[in-house]
């Protein structure tokens, strides 16, 4: 098998600069970027291309970095789109700008990397763009509203993207971590919304502690984890020959969380057939 070449956002922390190394330790060859560059000198250090790319940045600049991305290795095989940060704070507390960048972050972003990368792919027939969503894109949670909601987003963009290039040679995944010990839950990576709302504590505190409790404590090995993606996204290793789902977890959290949330569905499907299906004109075959 030829080596691939990736294109990886927000590469400065998190699952990023490990998927760089996992990816390269494959054999593979990384274009790795990250806002400042600098802060990924290590992963040049290791063989990595870097460049400067902001996925806020204007659509210009964007299609600029992912032209030059492109041009240093002739071709882009797999797109990880995972740039991308927790606001922490109830719906109410969220104010209108804050929505904004989180969603320019985790969506928008996402959303503007693939569409400059979709045009290369789609020359050369071949390709599979990854989004990192989250076992918070599965069910809601009390104080990341937000951001769950933004990979309820990034999930159903790539269930459709899926669907529309598949006949060009292109796939689209989307990775379900659950929680891993990176620095994902640290200051910094968790931002909190600027309004505290007093009448919200009672349901924010006990979210707020278990934060600081889990950071550091996660149950899923990083490493371990960009291993495992590297294997999906070139279906090598333990994934060769399986079917790749459009929707991936990873980490036995995320299988007991994703499992217990299809059950509820189910049940839930199951109480209410009847009464759903009453609103039915009478001429319809159930």
């Amino acid at each position: 098998m030829s080596p691939k070449v990736w294109l990886i956002t927000g590469c400065s922390s998190g699952f990023g600069g490990l998927l760089v190394r996992a990816a390269l330790k494959n054999g593979d060859k990384v274009v790795a970027t990250a806002r400042d560059p600098k802060k990924i000198d290590d992963l040049k250090a290791l063989g990595a291309a870097t460049l400067a790319l902001d996925v806020c940045d204007t659509e210009e600049n964007i299609r600029k970095a992912v032209a030059d991305a492109n041009a240093a290795y002739g071709r882009i095989d797999i797109l990880v789109n995972n740039a991308a940060y927790i606001l922490e704070g109830t719906v109410e507390e969220s104010s209108a700008s804050e929505v904004f960048k989180i969603y320019n972050t985790n969506v928008f972003g996402s959303l503007m990397v693939a569409r400059a990368v979709l045009p290369y792919m789609r020359a050369q027939k071949s390709g599979t763009i990854a989004n990192m969503g989250s076992i918070g894109g599965v069910r809601g949670t009390q104080g990341a509203g937000l951001y769950c909601s933004t990979k309820f987003a990034i999930a159903g963009i790539t269930e459709s993207l899926k669907s529309e290039v598949a006949h060009l040679g292109i796939d689209a995944v989307c990775i379900e971590p659950g929680y891993f010990r990176t620095n994902f839950l640290a200051p910094g990576h968790r931002t909190p919304t600027a309004a505290r709302i007093a009448d919200y504590d009672p349901v924010m505190e006990p979210i707020r502690n278990i934060f600081d409790t889990y950071d550091r404590a996660q149950p899923g090995d990083p490493e371990r984890g960009a291993q495992l993606i590297v294997e999906i996204l070139t279906k090598s290793g333990r994934v060769t020959g399986k079917e790749v789902p459009v929707r991936v977890p990873l980490g036995s959290d995320a299988i007991a969380f994703i499992s217990a949330k299809a059950e509820e569905t189910l049940q839930t499907m199951k109480e209410w057939k009847d009464l759903s299906s009453s609103t039915d004109h009478d001429d319809v075959k159930n």
